[in-house]
């Protein structure tokens, strides 16, 4: 999350010239992908790992508090990709 703040406020304070653009885009675009893929791989385990495993996880405090930290990894992830996008598409030629 250190490093999506990062970009973030690197997007923000620092203007980037028209030929520098579409490398921040595609920074963006990779990190805000690179983000998502550590809580979508959990979610997935979790899914598919065992049956019933969902219902312990949510039964516990630290299970609950594991599910809240990757739903704001996942969250982070998908704003530093919109921002990448975003950047990429609306960009002036």
């Amino acid at each position: 999350m250190v490093v999506a703040g990062t970009y973030g406020g690197w997007q923000y304070f620092v203007p980037a010239p028209a030929e520098r653009s579409t490398v921040d885009a595609i920074v963006g675009v990779l990190l805000g992908l690179y983000i998502c893929s550590h809580p979508a791989a959990n979610g997935i385990d979790l899914i598919f790992a065992q049956r019933g495993a969902v219902q312990r996880m949510t039964s516990q405090w630290s299970g609950v508090r594991w599910l809240a930290l990757n739903f704001l990894v996942m969250l982070v992830g998908w704003m530093v990709l919109v921002a990448g996008v975003t950047r990429l598409i609306g960009r002036v030629e």
